[in-house]
């Protein structure tokens, strides 16, 4: 029997906040699927690291430290990746965080800033400097990480809260925008999800399920098969929608 093609072969993808978590699951599960992944963040080691797993996997990976509130930086990445790989199918814009600003009162407003700076212009860098590369090859993806709590708010966490609340209107008005290239772009919402920085006491909301007993608490390769469903659609296929995994009413 031959063996099964991988649903992302031949594809080359650009991961944000890959050094651990979302991101690094969402990277080693698209170099599984065969795509050529581009693992950026802040931190070298970490992403260093998942490029040596990917490898181990039989994969291609690509380790490009990043800060993606410098458009330079991100300018940099995406060349890196298409000298590499020859180009860019997928994006995948995860990088993001929430540094905890308090109550609205109490806010510091250079913290406050510098979240939505991180979770939308971060996004917006990205988005923009990615565009020609799925263009010029005829179709791509461009897949933003969401919040539940961009839906709902939370108390203490105005700034998240907004930042993603922008982020989701982002992804629509950019689908419209790229829609007639074949570039599908959606909001992949993971809902409450742990990480190694959550349970070290960390700043990202992992939500406890906010009371609720039945929320699906999750580890992040949990959402790595919504990640490769939103990935393998086809050219004209679903876009300005979120996709997600947690309760629809929480």
């Amino acid at each position: 029997m031959a063996e099964q093609e991988k649903s992302l072969e031949g594809k080359v993808a650009a991961v944000t906040g890959a050094g651990r978590g979302i991101g690094k699951a969402i990277a080693l599960g698209y170099a599984r699927e065969g795509a050529s992944v581009c693992c950026a963040a802040r931190t070298q080691a970490e992403i260093d690291e998942t490029v040596l797993e990917i490898e181990g996997l039989g994969g291609r990976g690509l380790a490009v430290q990043t800060d993606v509130t410098q458009l330079d930086s991100v300018q940099l990445m995406f060349k890196a990746t298409a000298d590499a790989f020859g180009g860019v199918d997928i994006l995948v814009a995860n990088a993001g965080g929430n540094i905890g600003n308090g109550l609205v009162e109490e806010s510091d407003p250079a913290v406050w800033l510098a979240t939505l700076d991180v979770n939308l212009t971060g996004v917006y860098y990205c988005a923009r400097t990615a565009i020609p590369y799925p263009r010029e090859r005829g179709a791509g993806k461009i897949i933003v990480t969401g919040s539940g709590i961009g839906y709902r708010g939370h108390p203490g966490n105005s700034a998240y809260a907004c930042s993603k609340a922008g982020l989701s209107m982002f992804a629509r008005v950019l689908a419209q925008e790229v829609w007639e290239h074949n570039i599908s772009v959606n909001e992949l919402i993971p809902g409450p999800v742990v990480t190694e920085r959550s349970r070290h006491g960390g700043s990202a909301p992992v939500g406890s399920a906010s009371g609720i007993e039945s929320e699906w608490v999750k580890g992040p390769e949990d959402v790595v098969p919504l990640a490769l469903f939103l990935a393998t659609q086809p050219d004209k296929g679903p876009t300005a929608q979120s996709f997600s995994l947690m309760r629809r009413d929480n």
